[in-house]
């Protein structure tokens, strides 16, 4: 079976961490910045972490996703 590559959309958006998680940018801080107050830009220059299925799917993207065994 040929290796699987990694999405180049994923690869731009997220990073994953040393210990699995992903982490990606906060949308809304891109442009616009000018009206908004300084503790919302703040606030959104936190990086997030993805959580759920929504990981699920993006680390299978990335290429480090390891589905965990049922034997036990």
């Amino acid at each position: 079976m040929p290796k699987m590559k990694t999405h180049s959309g994923a690869k731009k958006r997220f990073k994953l961490t040393g210990n699995g998680q992903l982490k990606h940018k906060r949308a809304g801080k891109g442009h616009l910045n000018e009206h908004k107050p300084s503790r919302r830009t703040r606030r959104l220059s936190v990086d997030g972490v993805l959580e759920g299925a929504d990981a699920k799917k993006m680390k299978r993207l990335m290429g480090g996703y390891k589905p965990k065994s049922k034997r036990g």
